[in-house]
């Protein structure tokens, strides 16, 4: 079994310019490659965990999330970084459209996919590192077994609660393998 860190995307991987679903508009976050290879180096596989709800309201379709989300993988192997997987929900209980309008067990703070990322990869989350910016990625990785928990800023004012479910609050990813003490 291997270790993961397990991303979300917007905030933490790039900069949340909301529902962001084109390469244009899609700017990463500085450091994250860097950040990216240390992980790889220290034997983690990285995976990509992320909310689309966008897809669910219809403010872009399945397709334009797996183009956007194949140009992101092909920039990330640019940089000598390869993505174990990439794990999303088209889903929201209330505010989407048709077959996505529904409740799931993968819209982050539930586990789904996290849990079928460890089934798909053979996955110790028990090893395993959660770097997000909301509450819901913490309490996701906190059902999911995932004992470290990394909460970024990401330029937003975070509640003393969301803080509680983090084992380490840092500013952006660049800073996470520092505080893992990787090297």
């Amino acid at each position: 079994m291997q270790k993961a860190i397990f991303l979300d995307r917007d905030g933490v991987v790039n900069v949340d310019h909301a529902y962001v679903h084109k390469a244009d508009d899609f700017q990463f976050i500085e450091g994250v490659f860097e950040a990216c290879k240390l992980f790889q180096a220290n034997g983690y596989a990285l995976v990509i965990v992320t909310n689309q709800s966008g897809i669910g309201r219809g403010y872009y379709s399945e397709a334009q999330f797996h183009e956007l989300t194949n140009w992101m993988c092909e920039e990330f192997q640019r940089h000598g970084v390869e993505i174990t997987g990439v794990y999303f929900c088209p889903h929201h209980p209330k505010n989407a459209q048709g077959e996505y309008l529904r409740e799931c067990d993968c819209r982050k703070p539930y586990p789904g996919m996290l849990l079928q990322a460890a089934n798909e990869h053979v996955l110790d989350l028990a090893s395993s590192v959660m770097v997000g910016d909301k509450s819901s990625d913490m309490e996701a990785a906190h059902a999911a077994g995932v004992p470290n928990r990394v909460l970024v800023r990401s330029g937003q004012k975070i509640s003393e609660s969301c803080q509680a479910l983090a084992t380490h609050v840092v500013d952006s990813l660049a800073e996470v393998p520092t505080t893992l003490g990787l090297k």
